[in-house]
């Protein structure tokens, strides 16, 4: 069992979310729940914007670097609320192991030991493999269905102005754009956050024209589909 402080480390992707702290309290609260069950102390945290992907991204990464060295002189460990937090890559998890720095990730446990971190960032690397492979041949079979793709950022604006009928109408034509893409991202049973992920990974506008695509923006997407 775990007796060490915490430093809880916690990490957004875009300083947009860094601004509107969209995650940020959600990875605090669940920091917070295991923390408490264990009987454990958060003895700091640590709050980064950054992307995390590239070969680097451990030095763009000043916060995360901060939060090893007070783990280690406290002789304490660094806490995650999900292993994405730190990253996907299993490259990057396996080089933060070899800074002697105790992980643990709170969704997955006091428990989990450097093997069990290797092994699920292996699978979340493999299932953003598929998310990207299952997008393109989705947008393929767009292309072969007649859809035009070429500049295309999502289909229709849907204008707030317009009036109930019509931006309803809107919504529909919207959503009938785009059923050609996640339609069968869902039928292969893709979650709603990957999804999400996966149209605004592709520069793909939300139905008003910009904005970030959450899961709940899917959901609605979705609701509009018949055949989903």
């Amino acid at each position: 069992m775990l007796t060490a402080p915490l430093f809880a480390y916690l990490r957004v992707s875009t300083a947009q979310q860094g601004k509107s702290g969209l995650g940020l309290e959600a990875q605090r609260e669940a920091i917070k729940r295991f923390a408490d069950g264990e009987g454990l102390h958060v003895s700091g945290e640590f709050v980064e914007v950054e992307t995390g992907k590239g070969a680097d991204a451990l030095d763009r990464r000043p916060k995360l670097a901060a939060a090893l060295a007070g783990a280690k002189l406290a002789g304490g460990a660094v806490c995650v609320a999900k292993l994405d937090r730190l990253s996907r890559d299993v490259a990057f998890i396996a080089g933060l192991m070899v800074q002697k720095v105790p992980f643990v990730v709170a969704e997955l446990g006091a428990d989990a030991d450097p093997f069990m971190l290797h092994l699920y960032a292996a699978l979340a690397e493999k299932e953003r493999s598929l998310i990207s492979t299952r997008t393109r041949d989705a947008l393929r079979a767009a292309r072969e269905r007649g859809v035009t793709l070429g500049g295309w950022r999502g289909g229709p604006v849907v204008n707030q102005r317009l009036g109930t009928d019509a931006a309803s109408r809107a919504a529909d034509a919207f959503a009938a754009t785009l059923a050609p893409i996640v339609s069968p991202m869902r039928q292969d049973g893709l979650s709603l956050r990957a999804i999400a992920d996966a149209l605004q990974g592709k520069g793909i506008k939300t139905a008003r024209g910009g904005g970030t695509w959450t899961p709940t923006a899917v959901r609605n997407l979705l609701a509009r589909i018949p055949s989903v």
